[in-house]
This record gives structure tokens, sequence and C-alpha cells, in this order.
């Protein structure tokens, strides 16, 4: 397995936080009040309604994954970046910005 320089890991934190973003603001847009007038009926309201509570539950994940990509963006030169909580092994870095949500190898967590 390639291991990364920090400017390649600095590169992929920045394209992963530069996409959430995007993802945010897109989601940001499906969150808008539902006009009580929307659509033909009252069942097209009530599935804008449900589907918007959908976009909500995205956009509160996103927001908690671009926090913990920013936090990882801080820190990914300290010496224990990427070291997994259970075992203490090193732990891929593209896992890292996919889930920087686990702090676990791929083996711990499963």
């Amino acid at each position: 397995m390639k291991t990364l320089s920090n400017s390649e890991i600095k590169a992929l934190l920045e394209r992963e936080i530069a996409k959430t973003k995007e993802a945010i603001a897109a989601y940001k847009e499906g969150t808008e009040p539902i006009e009580p007038d929307y659509a033909i009926g009252r069942v097209s309201r009530m599935d804008a309604i449900n589907n918007q509570s959908i976009v909500h539950a995205a956009l509160r994940t996103a927001e908690d994954k671009l926090r913990k990509l920013e936090h990882m963006q801080d820190h990914f030169t300290d010496p224990d970046f990427g070291q997994c909580m259970r075992c203490g092994g090193k732990t891929p870095v593209g896992r890292l910005i996919l889930k920087p949500e686990s702090p676990y190898c791929v083996r711990c967590a499963g």
C-alpha cells in the first residue's frame, strides 16, 4: 500500500471538503419551507414534507462530516493521525477521508 505525502493528504481532504460543502448547499435548497398550496393535493404535499425530512437528515449528516473533515485537516500532521483507536494500527487515508466519523481501521470496525 502506497504511503501518501502530507501534500497528497491535504489535497484529498480539500477535495472532499469542497464536495461536502457542495452537497450541503444542495441539501439546504431542499429544506426550504413547503408552501400550503404546494402541488395538486394533500398527498403530494405530504410526500414533499416527507422528502424534506429525508433531506434534513442528509444535511445534518453532511454538516457533521464537514466538521470532522475540517478537524482532520487541522490535525493530519499529528503523529497519531490515522491510528486505529482499538488496535493502534494504521488506518488507510482513503478510509479516514470517506468515513471520518470512524476512529477504527476496517478490521476493527467490522
